[in-house]
């Protein structure tokens, strides 16, 4: 399926068209009906001869609800441009050539109506004249009559043509779909309608809406219950978790996770404009909010919106200013734009936007960014980027954060001799780092991360480690001849140089003041398997020939790492 849009002056027989193609009546509302005025979006779609199905949004043609046409064009990629034969050019073509001309809209059909009251060649030379400054430009161009039919056929074709020639969508891009109408059906409950124009939606799928999960219960498209529907297509979403009272137009159906809501951002228009009213209408999708405007230069703008929007870089906006009806088109360039506080910031800023530079300028100007926040952002991935788990860094800054960990871990052991390196979080703190989890992929050798500290291999300070080295030396002949505390203190061993003799692994801390030398537990299990089985924790002391102060706390460490086995007789074996 594909979706196109009508556009032209009120009375010029867009609806009329739409039934006459389609044999569908588009206009919803009674008082549409009865007044021959469409008032709101009205929707109406068909299988074309050649196969093609095509879902028409037909749009208002009176002043008076542009609103409802700028929200019934926002998300589809092409337009079916109306012109009366007897009217020619209005005042709403015109401002309807504006809003398509704004979006970038290049695909569309002039369909000249009304040709049975009056020569359609002049009309349609003259439209063609007025377009070809547009983005419309080009576009092919058909005379038909809604009335007697004449014409009809071909405007079926020529309109199968240009759909022939629009880009593919992305059935696997995240979804957006912006509501245009909500509403409720008895024993179904909340119903949501919308353009699909990326992506896939299917019954079961989970989506954020207004900052709640819903799930769809049910899909249907053009009137039909379906599984599944990929873009382009008009859908109505039975959704689950939402009451129709907290929808209106303009709110959109969101991918978990891969859209910003953003109410300040940077633009830069299609058309650079001298002078900007100091608030704008932002029209995008479904959705109308007001902005504040700050002009950078006379093409930057900054943009703060009355209320966030769920908006990515590349995304074209339509600003409107409702007092003279004048529209621009603008490309959202930052969803997350920089301060402006110094002098020249803003002049600098525009400078940047203009100069462009994608997605790697844009992590090189961030330096860290979170991945996640990056891509719903609307950037890619450069392929030049450091990615350190969830995050990423600008080109070479891993390096250069890199090589100042060094110093940060010399000034800490400084400070602090006897612990053996700081913890991730003071590398956080002076790397200026958003998370601890970065310092992970800033260590490099012979630093290391250890439980939670970046450590070097240079060792316990040079008293602490001859003081550790006389006590290695002694147990190295009785392994389990374990000083007391005395003789530790004696030696300058403390609560914190033990501790830290510990923390480099050249100690081994069995008990209340029982330290030990490493590879001890081999040791003393090699001892234990010469005794019979089970044994007393005499027999455990004489084979390992020390003390009971040493005896209890290593049996009752052997035990604690499955080496030994407790017995119910106070006993004890090997496991």
């Amino acid at each position: 399926m594909q979706v196109i849009a009508t556009a032209g002056h009120v009375d010029h027989g867009k609806s009329s068209l739409v039934t006459a193609l389609t044999g569908m009546q588009p206009d919803r509302w009674e008082e549409e009906r009865r007044r021959g005025l469409t008032i709101d979006l009205g929707f109406a779609w068909t299988t074309l001869p050649g196969g093609r199905t095509v879902a028409v949004v037909d749009v208002p043609g009176h002043e008076r609800f542009v609103g409802n046409m700028l929200a019934g064009v926002g998300a589809v990629p092409a337009a079916l441009v109306v012109v009366a034969a007897d009217d020619g050019w209005s005042a709403q073509t015109a401002e309807h050539v504006a809003v398509l001309d704004a979006l970038g809209v290049g695909h569309g059909l002039l369909v000249v109506t009304k040709s049975d009251l009056a020569d359609p060649a002049p009309v349609h030379a003259d439209v063609r004249e007025r377009l070809a400054a547009t983005s419309l430009a080009g576009i092919r161009g058909v005379a038909a009559s809604s009335r007697t039919g004449h014409g009809v056929p071909a405007v079926a074709g020529a309109l199968e043509e240009v759909l022939a020639g629009l880009p593919a969508p992305d059935p696997a891009a995240p979804v957006r779909l912006w509501v245009d109408r909500a509403f409720t059906i008895r024993g179904a409950g909340t119903v949501v309608t919308g353009t699909l124009a990326a992506g896939t939606v299917g019954t079961g799928d989970r989506f954020a809406l207004g900052g709640r999960e819903v799930v769809v219960r049910g899909l249907q498209s053009l009137g039909e219950p379906v599984e599944q529907a990929t873009a382009t297509s008009r859908v109505a979403l039975n959704l689950r978790g939402v009451a129709v009272e907290e929808l209106s137009r303009g709110d959109a159906l969101l991918t978990p996770g891969a859209f910003r809501d953003t109410a300040e951002l940077d633009v830069v228009l299609v058309r650079p404009a001298e002078r900007l009213p100091a608030e704008l209408v932002v029209h995008v999708g479904s959705a109308t909010v007001a902005a504040r405007v700050r002009p950078l230069d006379d093409a930057a703008v900054r943009l703060r919106l009355a209320h966030p929007l769920p908006l990515r870089v590349g995304d074209r906006l339509l600003l409107r200013d409702p007092g003279t009806r004048t529209v621009h088109g603008a490309d959202v360039r930052d969803v997350d734009p920089p301060e402006l506080r110094r002098r020249g910031a803003a002049r600098a800023r525009a400078a940047d936007l203009a100069a462009g530079g994608g997605a790697l300028a844009d992590l090189v100007r961030r330096r860290v960014v979170l991945r996640s926040e990056f891509v719903a952002m609307g950037w890619p991935v450069p392929d030049q980027a450091t990615v350190v788990g969830r995050w990423l860094l600008a080109p070479g800054l891993a390096d250069e954060l890199a090589a100042r960990v060094p110093a940060v871990v010399a000034r800490y052991r400084q400070l602090r001799p006897l612990e053996p390196g700081p913890p991730t979080a003071v590398l956080r703190s002076a790397l200026e780092l958003p998370d601890a989890e970065l310092v992970a992929g800033l260590v490099r050798e012979p630093l290391r991360l250890r439980d939670g500290r970046v450590v070097d291999e240079g060792g316990l300070p040079e008293p602490v480690q001859r003081a550790v080295g006389q006590i290695l030396a002694r147990l190295a002949a009785e392994p389990f001849a374990a000083p007391d505390a005395e003789e530790l203190a004696a030696a300058g061993l403390g609560p914190r140089e033990l501790a830290a003799a510990v923390r480099d692994g050249q100690l081994v801390r069995v008990g209340e003041s029982v330290f030990l030398a490493p590879g001890v537990q081999e040791r003393a299990r090699r001892a234990l398997a010469g005794l019979p089985q089970p044994f007393t924790l005499s027999q455990a002391r004489q084979a390992w020939g020390t003390s009971r102060r040493v005896a209890v706390p290593l049996a009752e460490w052997l035990d604690a790492r499955g080496v030994t086995e407790r017995l119910p007789d106070t006993t004890r074996r090997l496991r």
